[in-house]
Formats: structure tokens, sequence, C-alpha cells
């Protein structure tokens, strides 16, 4: 009895990590964010990046079940339902993968596949080394000409109006086809009185785009890394004014300027956001523009890319 505890155990702590995850057939693309601790003692818990609303959660209900880890969420995961739904998500590690379902209590026709492996080592950091290469026009102020829409059943749904790309009401997000590791991003853009939009560094981490003028700072506020890094001041222009974005990216060290005040300083990105749709975390990855929340138009989209 002693040794096949043992064993559970060891097996339990497998779980332990943090998760980069595929949601099979997803027409959207999505991939989901899992972190697990203390597994395999009483004192497991989880953060989870993949349940409806978008934000970083902790996860309220974790267990380790044989073989399995169990984490149950309760939301409002069927369009047009005013209930709450119950969401069991399963996985078990296959050859060092983690492989599950999440299957929704009363809707099995809502079942979903996942699996993925766990998330890479990235240990470069801004130290100062780096230097500017030459500098790409995502944005060539006439069409959408570089630009891509991966949700299924939509083709590009911005327009380009006085010089600025914008987007059409609940238009799905885009992406650069040209894709970047390490950058400077310099983007300006425009939105309307209570807008929402985001860009995707590497498709991966939202930067939020937010009207929130005159408001405390938040982790969903203008200009923080969404749900996750919090902004040290708000430097939010009003709505309808051109605001800028100066952001830095290396490895998954984050630095953001929002109109010429610097706003997050080398601060490190634990892992993706609701946004993300590339799940290759240790490969270069596009500028991605959300346009489903909000209307939000772009001027100007310059990455330059740095190296050694």
């Amino acid at each position: 009895m002693v040794y096949f505890a043992l064993l559970l155990a060891v097996s339990a702590a497998d779980f332990n990590g943090r998760w980069n995850l595929v949601v099979e057939n997803d027409p959207r693309s999505r991939v989901w964010w899992l972190d697990v601790k203390a597994a395999g003692t009483p004192n497991i818990e989880g953060r989870f990046v993949g349940a409806p609303g978008g934000s970083m959660d902790n996860i309220p209900k974790i267990e380790i079940e044989g073989d399995q880890l169990h984490w149950v969420f309760e939301r409002g995961y069927v369009a047009g339902s005013k209930d709450k739904q119950k969401a069991h998500y399963r996985a078990r590690i296959q050859k060092g993968r983690m492989v599950g379902t999440m299957e929704i209590e009363g809707y099995p026709q809502m079942t979903k596949k996942f699996s993925g492996g766990r998330a890479p080592v990235i240990n470069e950091v801004d130290d100062g080394k780096w230097k500017p290469g030459k500098p790409v026009e995502l944005f060539n102020g006439k069409d959408t000409s570089g630009w891509e829409c991966k949700v299924q059943g939509h083709g590009i749904e911005w327009r380009v109006e006085n010089g600025a790309l914008a987007n059409n009401p609940k238009a799905a997000d885009i992406t650069s086809i040209p894709k970047f590791w390490n950058f400077k991003l310099h983007a300006e853009y425009r939105l309307k009185p209570h807008s929402n939009s985001g860009i995707g560094l590497r498709g991966r981490y939202e930067v939020q785009i937010y009207d929130d003028y005159g408001q405390p700072v938040s982790k969903h506020g203008n200009g923080a890394l969404y749900s996750r890094i919090i902004p040290t001041v708000n430097a939010s222009l009003k709505p309808g004014e051109w605001q800028t974005f100066d952001i830095t990216l290396i490895g998954r060290q984050v630095t953001i300027v929002l109109n010429g005040k610097t706003i997050i300083d080398h601060k490190e990105i634990e892992g993706f956001t609701a946004m993300a749709t590339d799940v290759a975390e240790d490969k270069p990855g596009p500028i991605t523009l959300q346009g489903d929340h909000g209307p939000v138009e772009f001027r100007k989209l310059t990455v330059t890319p740095l190296t050694r």
C-alpha cells in the first residue's frame, strides 16, 4: 500500500508546471494555458486561461483522480443561456504530453478535445545588448496586404479609411503574415468611447486597448498585459484622440510605453492570454489585431526586429 501510494504521488507530480494547450478543431484556432502547482499533495492549485471570459483565472476546484487531472469551472459556456453551466476538464499525461477533454454538463455536443506540451524555457532578456534591424511596416496605408484571418468562415473584415486600418462591427481578428521573435513595435491607434481592442504579440500575449481615460489602473485596463500585468500608471488619452504604443518584447520580457510614459518596465510574461492562437511559444509569431470587441483604427504599425 505504501509503495502504491508513492507511485500515485510521483504520477500526480508530473502534472506540475505550465502547459500550452491546443483546442482540437476550434474555429478560432485558440490555445489555452494551464499552470499546476503542488499536484500530489493536499495543497494542489491551478491557474487557467481558457474558460469563457478571457481572464487568467484561479481554478476553484482541482484534484487528481487516479491517473487524471480534473478541474471544474461554473460559467456561462452556452451562448444565449441565462444560466451557468458546469464544465469538467480532465487530462492525462501520455508520453510527456497532456491530452484531455472539456465536457459541459448537459451539453455533450459541446465536448472539446485538447492536447499540448510543457511551456518551453526561454532565457533571453532585455539586457541592452540587442540591436535594431530593418523596420517592417505592417500597414501600407492603402489596403490589408500582409494580413490574414485565421477564423474559419471569415475573410478579412477590416477596411482602410482615410489612411487608417479600421474594423467592421464584430470583425474577426487578423494576424500579420510576417512573423517576429524579439522586436520593438510602434503602433498608433484611435478608439471610440467605451471601445475595446488589443494587440497580440507573437500571436500569444495581448496588450490591452481600452477606453479607460481617467480611471484607476487594472489588469484589464489600457496598456495592461491582459489579465496578467497591471500598468503602473494610467497614461490613456481621451477617446477620439490618436494614441501611441512603443512595445519591446525580448524573450518573455516586455516593456510598454503608452503615449510617451513607461507603464510596464521589463516585466516577465508568465504565459498566454486569451487572445493567443500561436502555440509555438519559442518560435517567431505574428502581430494580431483584435476586431470583435469594438471600433478601433490603426494608422501605424511598425515592427523593428532585434538581434544580437
